[in-house]
């Protein structure tokens, strides 16, 4: 698994680490059921503390898109049986998003249309995974 982690961006580690996970199971490059690396593993590939990929994990059992086990360790298992919590916590964080768009001066097409590019992105992405 390839993480990707900036250390001079303002965004913490552990929040940039749960993106690539979220980014990595929307892409299918991480699938329902893949064993993630131990916390151990995980935070001597990306040269971090063990403690900011204990948080990560924390968080991203919190959420839905992990489940921790005592025998198997981490391991990717979304929860999708509750859109409806799902679709307030994406609206919560799209509100800020699209008031700092509209602030830039972007228009609701421009907006539109990427949203749609990089949803298609990721049906691409899981397309092409699936035809491997």
């Amino acid at each position: 698994m390839l993480i990707e982690i900036d250390f001079s961006s303002d965004e913490a580690i552990y929040q940039q680490l749960c993106n690539q996970i979220i980014l990595g199971i929307a892409t299918s490059r991480l699938t329902d059921g893949e064993v993630l690396p131990s916390v151990r593993q995980m935070a001597d590939e990306i040269g971090i503390n063990m403690h900011t990929v204990n948080k990560a994990y924390t968080v991203l059992r919190q959420e839905g898109f992990v489940k921790v086990d005592r025998r198997r360790g981490a391991f990717v298992s979304v929860d999708d049986n509750n859109k409806e919590r799902a679709l307030r916590l994406v609206e919560k964080d799209l509100r800020v998003l699209l008031a700092e768009a509209r602030c830039r001066g972007l228009r609701k097409n421009e907006i539109l249309m990427l949203v749609d590019r990089i949803y298609d992105e990721y049906d691409g992405a899981m397309k092409d995974k699936h035809s491997i």
